[in-house]
């Protein structure tokens, strides 16, 4: 796992892949509150969308002027239609999740998840499903404002004549997500592009489009395609991935230190 994950325990990151098709409204909460309640770590994490059919949406944090107490009776002030702000999504964007922030994925999107290490998520409201609701837990650890949002980002840094992109797409607190895009030359970890930030830490790659290999000293090649993840120990300390005509991959670790929230915007 690397130094960098702050429970030696505990492995540090998580990255899924999301195909929503239904909404499900939870609340992924503070580790505060979830250690009041018995739960070790809150969850904080972050969307990248990797596909988005035209009018795409989420719903993320509160409408303007909606608070957790301003209504009546809890499963009608928590309902999507009465207090959720839903945006429109983009293929390409990064969407930060804080904890306690009230969040649902709509339908028509494919979604690229990096999360902080938790089994913790409360369940507000479940558009008729049977499964169990977490009201007292959820409604205690809701934030009305957050820093939630999607990331203002700087632009890609760029090599052989903007064939190779490498995109700083999120840096927070529990973790630091790149995009990489690989057409004509190899990313290295080797020598002087040896990856600092992540040093100390595992590293998950997950490909969106594309093919490559990864190549390390001493292990047998792993294929990196569209939808499969490669794991990179941290006693991994040199790597390549080697695109095979062209590949784009997110790659995600746990920051060295300590980082703020991104700057964000809805």
């Amino acid at each position: 796992m690397g130094t960098a994950a702050r429970d030696p325990q505990r492995f540090p990151l998580l990255m899924s892949s999301c195909f929503p098709r239904k909404n499900s409204l939870c609340r992924f909460t503070r580790r505060r509150t979830a250690q009041r309640f018995g739960d070790p770590w809150g969850k904080t994490e972050c969307w990248y969308v990797a596909h988005a059919k035209p009018g795409s949406q989420i719903a993320l944090g509160l409408k303007p002027g909606v608070t957790v107490g301003n209504s009546g009776n809890p499963s009608r002030r928590i309902a999507p239609k009465n207090c959720s702000n839903w945006i429109n999504v983009y293929q390409g964007e990064m969407i930060y999740v804080a904890g306690g922030t009230v969040h649902t994925l709509g339908p028509g999107s494919v979604i690229v998840e990096t999360q902080q290490q938790s089994d913790t998520t409360y369940r507000l409201y479940d558009y008729g499903r049977p499964r169990p609701l977490h009201l007292e837990r959820g409604l205690a650890s809701v934030k009305e404002r957050t820093a939630s949002g999607k990331v203002i980002r700087p632009a890609p840094v760029g090599s052989n004549g903007g064939k190779n992109r490498r995109s700083a797409m999120i840096s927070a607190p529990y973790f630091n997500v790149d995009l990489f895009e690989l057409k004509t030359a190899q990313f290295s970890t080797a020598g002087s592009e040896r990856d600092d930030s992540s040093k100390l830490s595992v590293q998950i790659m997950v490909a969106v489009e594309g093919c490559g290999v990864v190549e390390a000293q001493g292990c047998n090649p792993v294929t990196l395609a569209k939808g499969d993840a490669v794991v990179i120990p941290a006693a991994v300390r040199d790597f390549t991935v080697r695109p095979q005509w062209a590949v784009e991959f997110l790659k995600a670790s746990v920051p060295s230190g300590i980082v703020p929230e991104p700057k964000t915007r809805m």
